[in-house]
């Protein structure tokens, strides 16, 4: 996904169409969204005094790969320690040398280097490598991975700022804090010695590897199956990997989940779902487009099943959502849940300066729900509005760091015991209304994107936890 973010299908689209929206801004809108995704050739572009741009690179093609390489190697490693943690450091204003001769500039590792290698890597790369502890931190993630964006009105004018994605700050009001970084989740280190450099590699302890696990599993399957349109480079085999590691990692280290006192009294069925997160940040983090629910089935006796909250349709959408079926509404935070038409739906959901549900990134000021999973921890009383909790969550005392806690009751009467619950905590990275509003606007980008989502809708969830209980 580093490599590949520039060929971000979904990404193009949302772009072109924050750029119809906001027509007035659309220079500014190109220079910002191309940072992380496109961050050497909007950083050179900014070295020479212009903007950046995303459009006048599509479609990538030979000769431009600045633009086409994504997020390569020497922007991270690239990045000095100045600033790093302050809020003026976010949304990719990180530092890099500009000032020291080309040849001459250094590159940061986590290891000293002595002069022969010294040597061989100028040679190489032009680069001359150095130690410097702070590549291995947080806030080197939280230069690109924190987006604090501007809200602007019709007109164009910046009105407010908005928290876009903030998985660093959540971090930062977790008890990971302080304990685990950023890297030590999404760039595992490997056990014993292994060498770094092909090259008169040194076998060295606790070297990271480089596999940025993460948790769109949606994106390398478009990709694979849209490679020659999209000019993707990586191989076939090599995308559904990364799905396949994506996958198991979703599985065994972002939730658990357990059906507990699941009874039947008086024809009705009671049970409560526990869920913990076990990420160090809200769950589901970062891009709002994300979302996670829970999927509960009551099955009879006879096989039949006589309750379901949350079972995703052939099109990406959950029955009963009510965003999903009017994007005006949202779905609130439920504590307790006795009708099927009811889900309990973890999302950020934004709203305009009217108060309207958006999602228009740009437009957005405010959530009018947040109720995403957080982190242990987390405190929600004390969280500032940058990480705040928003909605009936908020009150709900079952509702806090490091899990939750919600009732299921359903009526049996009319059927035969004993009775199966089945449970799922479900994620999708990009939701039905957040493809589907895109066709709001005609654009070829958004066209494409839609025809894609719609390909691979019935792909595009997958299952982070599951637990099964007997009722009777």
């Amino acid at each position: 996904m580093m490599a590949t973010a520039a060929r971000d299908p979904y990404r193009q689209a949302a772009v072109r169409r924050e750029t119809l929206v906001h027509p007035t801004a659309a220079a500014a809108i190109q220079t910002e969204c191309s940072a992380c995704h496109m961050p050497m050739a909007r950083f050179q572009a900014n070295a020479e005094g212009r903007q950046g741009e995303v459009f006048s690179h599509l479609p990538l093609s030979h000769g431009d790969e600045l633009a086409a390489d994504g997020v390569s190697c020497s922007v991270c490693h690239q990045i000095g320690s100045a600033r790093l943690g302050d809020r003026s450091s976010f949304t990719a204003h990180f530092d890099l040398d500009t000032t020291t001769p080309e040849g001459e500039r250094q590159i940061f590792g986590p290891y000293e280097i002595d002069t022969g290698r010294t040597s061989l890597m100028r040679s190489a790369s032009r680069f001359l490598p150095a130690k410097g502890d702070h590549i291995q931190t947080s806030e080197v993630c939280a230069t690109c991975h924190t987006l604090i964006t501007h809200t602007l009105d019709a007109d164009g004018e910046v009105i407010g700022e908005f928290a876009e994605q903030v998985p660093y700050l959540e971090w930062k009001h977790s008890s990971f804090a302080g304990e685990r970084s950023c890297q030590s989740c999404h760039m595992p280190v490997i056990e014993g010695k292994s060498a770094i450099s092909s090259v008169l590699g040194v076998p060295r302890e606790a070297v990271s590897r480089h596999v940025f696990r993460g948790g769109n599993i949606l994106m390398p399957r478009i990709l694979n199956a849209h490679r020659q349109e999209l000019a993707v480079k990586a191989l076939p085999q090599e995308l559904q990997t990364t799905v396949q590691q994506t996958e198991k990692n979703l599985r065994t280290a972002a939730a658990s989940i357990s059906l507990v006192n699941s009874r039947v009294a008086e024809g009705s069925l009671h049970t409560e779902v526990v869920i913990t997160n076990l990420a160090g940040h809200k769950l589901p983090s970062a891009y709002p487009s994300r979302r996670s629910w829970l999927h509960l089935t009551v099955w009879a006796a006879s096989g039949e099943p006589v309750f379901e909250s949350g079972g995703l349709n052939p099109d990406g959408s959950i029955r009963g959502n009510a965003n999903d079926a009017d994007g005006s509404r949202y779905e609130p935070h439920h504590g307790a849940i006795d009708d099927p038409e009811q889900l309990q739906i973890y999302e950020a959901v934004m709203a305009d300066p009217d108060g309207a549900v958006t999602t228009v990134l740009l437009s957005a000021i405010t959530y009018l729900k947040d109720n995403r999973l957080l982190p242990d921890g987390f405190n929600k009383t004390t969280a500032d509005e940058d990480v705040a909790v928003h909605g009936k969550a908020a009150a709900d005392e079952d509702f806090v760091g490091g899990r939750d806690r919600i009732s299921y009751t359903v009526d049996v009467s009319q059927a035969e015991g004993p009775f199966i619950v089945d449970v799922e905590l479900m994620y999708q990275p990009v939701g039905y209304r957040w493809a589907h509003n895109l066709g709001d606007h005609e654009a070829e980008e958004i066209e494409r994107f839609i025809g894609y989502y719609e390909a691979t809708a019935e792909r595009s969830a997958t299952v982070l936890a599951a637990d099964k209980a007997i009722a009777e």
